[in-house]
């Protein structure tokens, strides 16, 4: 495949493949005798592994670091390993962080929508002690 159609295929743009090219978020593609990048299966699978990561909010460096390992064989399946393990890790924390924050949002609008169908003020019920402990007494 060319750039292009890899570049349309995964909805970003031809520049953005070759930075992630570049700087060792993909290993190197092979390329045509005249000098053209010709993107095959195992191409596409590094391509599709880098965005999915990136979507994952994983950093840059940590899957350069991952793609380097990789390419080093397999004595580096054990770096591999930790190094995914220290990732996930990182976004099961991020998801509990991210689900503190969705039910305070889930709390409030519920509040919100409980005072518009009544047409009174919101009543702020849940955490009341907590919160009156940081003086705000609609946290």
């Amino acid at each position: 495949m060319t750039i292009k159609e890899v570049s349309e295929k995964y909805g970003i743009t031809q520049d953005t493949l070759r930075y992630y090219e570049r700087i060792g978020m993909i290993p190197s593609v092979k390329r045509t005798s005249g000098g053209i990048r010709n993107y095959d299966e195992e191409d596409c699978s590094w391509v599709e592994l880098c965005l999915c990561m990136r979507g994952a909010g994983l950093p840059v460096e940590a899957i350069i670091e991952y793609v380097k390992l990789f390419m080093e064989g397999d004595e580096t399946v054990p770096a591999r390993l930790l190094l995914l393990q220290e990732q996930r890790e990182a976004l099961v924390e991020q998801q509990a962080r991210i689900q503190k924050m969705m039910d305070k949002l889930d709390y409030k609008i519920s509040r919100y929508e409980e005072a518009v169908k009544t047409g009174k003020p919101p009543v702020w019920t849940k955490n009341s002690t907590e919160c009156a402990k940081k003086g705000n007494v609609k946290c």
